[in-house]
């Protein structure tokens, strides 16, 4: 598939590991920007990642420009086999995490944005889904406050490009994760806010 000068692959369980550094890569450098401010950590990376690539239904969507650099991934896997942080809520509710398709990262060089990789990364998860039978996506938003220092004063929330792609946040569900803030000597917990629709 191609599109907007990227060309986007599916990418099989042999090529899904040996694109598992440049993603790792990719995650490092676009989370490290708000709203996430991960202070990124290869260990952990190459751990997160190989548990991620464990699951029979992960799947990782490639995005290449024409020199076959990777540029932007996005990831997703059943609710079940992700981090137990994400399926709990779920489960506080009464609901079934295994109904669920979770959608984890979607990463992108800025260099590359507003060129409809988002909604393209967003079409193949779901599409991965439905294939598996999965017919409810849902992924998390980082909560952070208004207020908080770090927040660029032109900084646009994605609520509305979620919403046009039919996506709305799930009340009452919010998941819990910590990661380390970059500065920060140590990992603190982050709220999160649970978006989802049917596919």
């Amino acid at each position: 598939m191609s599109g907007a000068g990227l060309r986007y692959a599916v990418l099989s369980a042999r090529d899904a590991q040996a694109a598992l550094d440049d993603l790792a890569r990719l995650r490092i450098d676009v989370f490290a920007a708000w709203p996430y401010l991960y202070q990124g950590d290869t260990a952990y990376e190459a751990g997160y990642l190989a548990r991620f690539a464990a699951s029979p239904g992960a799947v990782i969507i490639a995005a290449r420009d024409a020199g076959g650099r990777m540029v932007g991934a996005a990831t997703a896997a059943p609710l079940v086999d992700h981090a137990q942080e994400f399926a709990a809520p779920f489960a506080a509710a009464g609901l079934d995490p295994a109904d669920y398709f979770y959608l984890a990262e979607s990463v992108l060089l800025p260099e590359f944005r507003g060129q409809g990789a988002g909604r393209r990364f967003f079409e193949m998860r779901e599409a991965a889904g439905r294939a598996q039978g999965f017919s409810r996506a849902v992924f998390a938003s980082v909560l952070r406050p208004s207020d908080h220092p770090a927040r660029p004063q032109d900084y646009v929330p994605l609520d509305a490009f979620w919403r046009r792609l039919g996506y709305q946040p799930l009340q009452g569900l919010q998941a819990q994760f910590s990661w380390r803030d970059t500065g920060d000597a140590q990992d603190s917990v982050k709220h999160l806010q649970v978006w989802g629709r049917a596919l």
